[in-house]
């Protein structure tokens, strides 16, 4: 048992501010709230932390993101000049995947995971590719989310631009991922913190063959599909050209869309799709830096989505930053929303939990689960409920991430993690080197 004293809470949805606090946390989940609620409970606490008016912030979550792009940051090899976004695909990033190997993708997942749990991001649902590397990859970023006590989704990234047989493999590594998953929580693995989704790439690399795959998938598995959708102006010409339909309506004509479903980017959707995405109660996930980063374009769709979620696409797990990233692009575009609207869009990052793991995430009440942020951030200004997304955006970062709870468990404490991380650091550069020479090498692209 584990008693946070005289907190200060922080929540984002709806928004709270509410001091002298305590809250007391029974393995994974919170069990009682309250002033001075940890006082009948000391006698039996493993732990007493006084956070002595430190603010408590619920888990926060990054809704799509590439661990395996971590050791690409500064890269240095032959890259030929990318103008348009399929160009930065096959010159970049598909290359990359392929140069992957074991050593390179585990210590890619693990400096990916501790970097997110650094900047007060407790969860982050990732989405994989490592063609050379199908069978297993994703029990290897199991282990690296579990080695830094991260929460997290992940998927294998199915496609057919490797070949058929490639596609079929990775629909095969995902239903086994998610079998493996079942299999632990009958067991009675409560902590288990990696759950499991169906991944593919995106409507443009999966032919019809591909979609009734991951549809089985789906069935089979009882997860939902995380895909690219609308990216670029190809997709959606790409599906017109080929098959006749709009990106969406050919995704749901395969029954692939539902409550689990994540949909990534969406900048080039038609109003059917919108509307398809609405009514199966569907998530979209807006990557702002992402899309910059990439000259795609702005969504200028986000205003009329039922459910949207903020990830960063593989730039890191600092959601700090890429709510206000998320804001100040959508001012930047003469978009309508405030910053209220964006801090729920990162607040739901937890629905997205609740719907894929079954349990409660993303306030700081009595039976949901011991995600938390205790956060030593001093307001310039009053900090109330009413502009607390003020605050977020034109303030907060997260540079006064103090300590991280994740599944009951503290596993950063006054910015330190409880194991030498310097070991960890010196091998991801060594495997980074590796993995650049490898994207240059003839062995993996002949």
């Amino acid at each position: 048992m584990m008693i946070l004293k005289n907190a200060t809470l922080l929540q984002f949805d709806p928004p709270l501010v509410k001091s002298g606090q305590d809250v007391v946390i029974k393995d994974s989940e919170i069990i009682e709230v309250g002033g001075n609620a940890g006082a009948a409970y000391q006698s039996g606490a493993v732990e007493v932390i006084d956070l002595k008016g430190n603010y408590l912030l619920p888990g926060i979550v990054c809704s799509h993101n590439h661990f395996y792009s971590g050791l690409a940051r500064g890269i240095i090899a032959d890259i030929k000049p990318s103008p348009d976004f399929v160009s930065i695909l096959k010159n970049l990033w598909w290359r990359l995947d392929r140069a992957i190997d074991q050593e390179i993708l585990y210590y890619s997942g693990l400096i990916c995971s501790l970097e997110a749990v650094k900047a007060g991001t407790t969860a982050v649902i990732d989405h994989h590719a490592s063609p050379s590397l199908i069978k297993g990859s994703l029990n290897i970023l199991k282990a690296a989310f579990t080695e830094a006590g991260l929460r997290g989704i992940t998927c294998f990234e199915v496609t057919d631009r490797n070949g058929l047989e490639q596609m079929r493999e990775g629909v095969e590594e995902n239903i086994g991922f998610a079998a493996e998953v079942d299999a632990s929580r009958k067991s009675g693995d409560q902590a288990c913190l990696v759950e499991a989704m169906i991944g593919g790439h995106a409507p443009f690399t999966l032919p019809d063959e591909g979609l009734e795959l991951l549809s089985g998938a789906v069935a089979q598995s009882g997860r939902g599909l995380h895909l690219h959708v609308g990216e670029g102006t190809f997709d959606g010409s790409h599906s017109h050209l080929y098959h006749g339909k709009d990106l969406v309506q050919r995704l749901n004509d395969f029954k692939l869309l539902n409550e689990k479903a994540i949909v990534v980017h969406g900048l080039y959707i038609t109003e059917n799709d919108i509307k398809l995405l609405n009514d199966n109660d569907c998530y979209l996930v807006h990557n702002p830096r992402s899309n910059m980063n990439n000259s795609i374009g702005y969504n200028l769709h986000l205003s009329r989505i039922k459910n949207v979620a903020l990830g960063t696409d593989g730039i890191g797990s600092n959601m700090f930053e890429e709510l206000k990233f998320a804001y100040f692009k959508h001012k930047d575009s003469a978009g309508p929303l405030w910053p209220d609207t964006f801090l729920k869009f990162l607040q739901n990052g937890n629905d997205l939990l609740e719907r894929n793991f079954g349990l409660r995430f993303g306030r700081i009440e009595k039976g949901y689960q011991a995600d938390l942020v205790v956060y030593d951030y001093q307001p310039p200004t009053p900090l109330v409920a009413e502009n607390l997304a003020g605050h977020m955006v034109f303030g907060m970062g997260s540079d006064s991430v103090k300590t991280v709870i994740i599944n009951g468990k503290v596993v950063y404490r006054d910015r330190q993690f409880p194991f030498d991380t310097d070991s960890i650091y010196r091998k991801a550069r060594n495997a980074a080197k590796r993995l650049w020479n490898n994207i240059d090498s003839e062995v993996f692209h002949g």
